[in-house]
């Protein structure tokens, strides 16, 4: 795994050739209700992303029993993943990576020609192993449960962090 400054310094010789046309989409199942401070944050960082974003919202409706739910909320995911999109879903049991690894993981896919990066965030009971199984990288943000809005405006900082990793910009310290 290259360090912070060996991936800057690599970024550095490529600048400016790394897929800029990079969409990056959150599939979240849930809808985000009210405007509290999880959503003035998320926004905060959506805004300052150069690449296209897109969040996709799903609910399951129907009063299921927990297994039945999650796998429909699986299905209602994948329904709004791009074909060829790399899935990152987002679960407790995933790998814990650092910002800079994370971004190296992203910058690798650009390089191979990918346009597109879908985030998975679960319903309240997890991720059924239908997606889990379509995931190109299963990420954990450490083995705390975090609230889904939060998770939501925690994710969009690290995409952002991850845009500036790539590029060089000094956001990221390390």
């Amino acid at each position: 795994m290259k360090k912070c400054g060996e991936l800057l310094a690599s970024l550095e010789q490529s600048k400016g050739t790394y897929n800029r046309k990079m969409k990056v989409q959150i599939s979240a199942v849930g809808k985000a209700k009210g405007n509290g401070p999880e959503k003035s944050l998320f926004e905060h960082y959506i805004k300052r992303l150069k690449w296209t974003f897109l969040l996709k919202e799903v609910e399951e409706k129907k009063n299921l029993a927990t297994p039945q739910r999650m796998e429909s909320e699986a299905e209602l995911l994948l329904q709004t993943i791009p074909q060829g999109a790399k899935i990152i879903v987002l679960d407790e049991r995933g790998k814990g990576l650092s910002s800079v690894e994370l971004a190296e993981k992203v910058s690798s896919w650009q390089d191979d020609g990918v346009s597109d990066v879908v985030f998975a965030i679960g319903g309240a009971d997890g991720h059924h192993d239908k997606i889990r199984e379509k995931a190109d990288l299963l990420l954990a943000f450490g083995k705390l449960t975090w609230p889904h809005m939060l998770v939501r405006a925690m994710l969009a900082e690290q995409i952002y962090r991850i845009q500036t990793i790539i590029d060089g910009h000094p956001y990221h310290r390390e």
